[in-house]
Parts: structure tokens; C-alpha cells; sequence
């Protein structure tokens, strides 16, 4: 299995309109961040797509995604959803299903009610069957679970997939500052853990970097990457302070660093 991580930051991306900040001026392009999402790629020609934010269209076309066996979102704000019309050509052929919690599903046939209503002949619009999500799915050899997280107040989804043969289970947490318990039971040791930490400093629906590393390292994932980042950091910034952490607790035999858009990990057979 394969991870393409399609975009890696916030909901104003990097660089943000009108800023004019050291970071949203950088010529590394690992501080480039489109809206977070995430490309998953099973080794038995399985593809999804976890949120479809505004940058849609153009992540599709850089990571070559030609077909979808499923979208999966983890809730309904615009730079996890806008994008959702973008994936009408990869639909042509056949409906895709769109998974989510209930209030998700209930604000995609809101947002995007033209897509299940008659429209004049010509206008083209994605053929999708929205799900409310309820348990453990199957895609070929993938098994995809719902992680319940809190993003403020918020009741929203983190995703769990796992491979048949493969060591471990890929974990996507984005937009979350607090984890239940029985989530946190779910997604034990993950060999990959895909984390949003928005910056440094406490932000009241977000994890901080802190707060996401001590989460990192409280459910001993094997590898763990930020997402969703702002402008307020550069990569190479956000790589020192995981380094930092973990030489202050003392973790060994770990990664922890930042995502950045295009970074392909992987999760190999046994």
C-alpha cells in the first residue's frame, strides 16, 4: 500500500491570499501546501481518496489519479469538501461511493444538491452515492475504519486502513484536538500515523504540535507526519521541533516529522 499526501495544509493553504510572511514567501517548495488530503494506493489496484478539498483538481492531476474506488471524508468544512465536483471524471464509467459521518452526509446533499436533482441535459456533475458510514468497510484487500474524533465541538472522522499482508495499519487524524478513548483503543501502534498539527502555539479546535507529537507518541505509532500546517512555520522549522521532541522524551527507533504535498510513503507485504 501507498500514501500520496495530496496537500498538507490548513484551510487557507500556503501560501495564504494577501500574506506576505516569510514562510508564505519561501522558496522551498515543501512550504507550498494545498488543502490536507490524502491518496491511498492498495497494492491489488485499489485507489481512494480521503477529502477533496479546492485544490482537487489540480492534486489529482500532479499524483496521475485516473479512477476511484471510494472517497472517504472526515467532516464537512470547505477546504475537506470543495473539491467534491472535481471528481465527475472519474465517475463516468461508474457511480463512486462518498463515506461519512452523518452530519457530513447530511451537508454534502445540502452543499452539492444539484448533483441529485434533474439538471438541464449537458451540465455535468459527479455520479456519487453518499454513505453514512456505520463500521468496517472492504475495498479489495484494504479495510478502511472510522476513527470518531473531536474537532471542537465538532463529532468527526479519522480513517484506519489496513492491508491484507501487509505489517501495521496507515492512520489519517486530521482537524482533531481531542480523542476518545475507545478511538484511541482502535488505532494502537500504527506503523503510520498522519497527524494535523496546525503550530506550535494552542489553538481551540486544533492540535499543536506538542499535543499531536504526545498523541504520536501515547499510541507509539512507528511513523508519524504533521499535516494540516499553517503558515506560521517553515518545514525545515517544523522538522527541528520534532527532533527536539523527541530528544527531550527520549524516543528512539521513531520517526516524527512534517508532511509536505507529494510525500509518498509506503506500507510493504510481510
Amino acid at each position: 500500500m501507498r500514501l500520496n499526501i495530496l496537500g498538507s495544509g490548513t484551510s487557507n493553504g500556503v501560501p495564504s491570499i494577501g500574506c506576505d510572511c516569510p514562510v508564505c514567501r519561501s522558496a522551498d517548495f515543501r512550504d507550498q501546501r494545498m488543502r490536507a488530503s490524502l491518496y491511498v494506493m492498495g497494492a491489488g489496484g485499489e485507489r481512494l481518496v480521503i477529502d477533496t478539498g479546492p485544490e482537487f483538481r489540480l492534486q489529482a492531476i500532479r499524483a496521475g489519479i485516473t479512477r476511484l474506488d471510494a472517497v472517504f471524508l472526515t467532516h464537512p468544512h470547505a477546504d475537506h469538501l470543495h473539491g467534491l465536483d472535481d471528481i465527475r471524471a472519474l465517475t463516468w464509467e461508474s457511480p463512486i461511493p462518498v463515506y461519512g459521518n452523518e452530519h457530513t452526509i447530511a451537508e454534502l446533499k445540502e452543499r452539492f444538491s444539484y448533483i441529485f436533482r434533474q439538471t438541464q441535459p449537458g451540465g455535468g456533475k459527479p455520479h456519487i452515492f453518499p454513505e453514512t458510514v456505520t463500521g468496517t468497510l472492504h475495498i479489495g484487500r484494504l479495510t478502511v475504519t472510522p476513527i470518531p474524533v473531536k474537532h471542537g465541538v465538532l463529532d468527526i472522522l479519522g480513517w484506519k486502513i489496513a492491508e491484507e499482508g501487509a505489517p501495521g495499519a496507515a492512520v489519517y487524524l486530521t482537524d482533531t484536538n481531542a480523542i476518545p478513548a475507545l478511538s484511541l483503543g482502535l488505532i494502537n501502534r500504527p506503523e503510520i500515523l498522519i497527524i494535523g498539527a496546525l503550530r506550535a502555539e494552542p489553538h481551540p479546535t486544533h492540535f499543536s504540535f506538542d499535543e499531536a507529537l504526545e498523541t504520536a507518541a501515547g499510541i507509539q505509532a512507528r511513523r508519524v507526519y504533521l499535516t494540516h500546517l499553517a503558515h506560521n512555520n517553515y518545514h525545515t522549522a517544523i522538522e527541528k521541533y520534532c527532533l527536539t521532541f523527541r530528544k527531550k522524551r527520549g524516543l528512539t527507533g521513531i520517526f516524527m516529522g512534517p508532511a509536505y504535498d507529494g510525500l509518498e510513503l509506503e506500507l510493504t507485504p510481510s
